[in-house]
């Protein structure tokens, strides 16, 4: 790979049914130091007309798009909201407040209250189905990332997630690990020495992993996907080799993983493309794209540029 690279921060990636803007306009007026960044319309896909919309929630990016009913959120993938009384004084009245608006039409997966590990915790599901995990943090520590997307290894997964955090730190080259907590011996049923918490960089983003050996009816699916922004070719080619193990699920820019997490690889340049391109670009890519498994940034240009 280049040692040119530009680093980007991984972006979340939300499939709703047909609520993307209305969920983006709803996040951003939930937490502080978030807006809208862009949307636009694809046409004509498979799922028909489907709004796409980027926004940034406390500094860390998102995408929605509205394509269908076609996958349900879980909270295999959930996001750690973190709250820090040394940086913000009314931490803890802003963990409240938040609270009370996610879990509106929402449900609570752990209640409000003080836990060994919080003064202050709560994982919440909200009205859309999105999973967040609110945490008061612990004042003198260093101050962690106010948004941080966490990932639970469950049914058949259970056990592997420091094997998958050693995978993710080999794949990215900027990538750096955090903290790792084991379960204890009474700790069932979850077996002694599997991933109680552990955290790690992958680019710009920090990431949360976790073992459950809890009874879960839900695994990684597609509903939320993390997109990887490439400058290169070089670039998409080599994290499609080094993440698609799911040859049935590449379409599109997107893939699997060997643990089932889905991924998008994208052109830096294709968000510019669909934000500030005319109709007629963006319909000439939409198609261009859609007829792809891995991206091809050449094609997408000639596409883009009506060659």
């Amino acid at each position: 790979m280049s040692d040119e690279k530009m680093i980007h921060p991984i972006t979340m990636h939300l499939w709703f049914d047909k609520e993307a803007k209305e969920a983006a306009e709803f996040y951003c007026s939930v937490f502080p130091d978030s807006g809208i960044t862009s949307t636009a319309t694809l046409h004509n896909t498979p799922s028909g007309d489907c709004d796409l919309v980027s926004f940034n929630v406390r500094g860390q990016p998102f995408m929605a798009i509205s394509a269908g009913p076609f996958f349900k959120f879980n909270p295999s993938i959930s996001f750690i909201v973190n709250f820090d009384p040394s940086r913000e004084k009314i931490a803890r009245d802003k963990i409240n407040e938040v609270w009370n608006k996610l879990s509106d039409g929402g449900i609570a997966l752990m209640p409000l209250d003080k836990y060994p590990f919080s003064e202050r915790y709560g994982w919440v599901q909200d009205k859309y189905g999105v999973s967040w995990q609110l945490m008061l943090t612990n004042p003198g520590e260093e101050p962690p990332p106010a948004i941080v997307p966490s990932l639970m290894f469950t049914g058949d997964n259970c056990g592997k997630a420091e094997e998958a955090r050693e995978f993710y730190l080999s794949v990215f080259r900027t990538a750096k690990p955090g903290a790792l907590h084991r379960y204890g011996p009474e700790q069932e049923p979850n077996k002694e020495g599997t991933v109680m918490f552990t955290d790690f960089l992958l680019e710009k983003t920090w990431f949360a992993a976790m073992d459950s050996a809890l009874e879960h009816s839900f695994n990684f699916n597609e509903a939320i996907s993390l997109l990887v922004s490439c400058e290169t070719q070089e670039e998409i080619d080599y994290y499609w080799e080094k993440l698609s193990a799911v040859p049935a699920a590449e379409q599109c820019g997107w893939l699997k993983d060997q643990y089932g997490v889905s991924w998008q690889i994208s052109p830096a340049r294709l968000d510019e493309m669909m934000t500030k391109g005319t109709p007629e670009q963006r319909s000439r890519v939409t198609q261009a794209f859609l007829k792809m498994k891995k991206f091809n940034i050449d094609e997408l240009q000639k596409a883009f540029q009506g060659e």
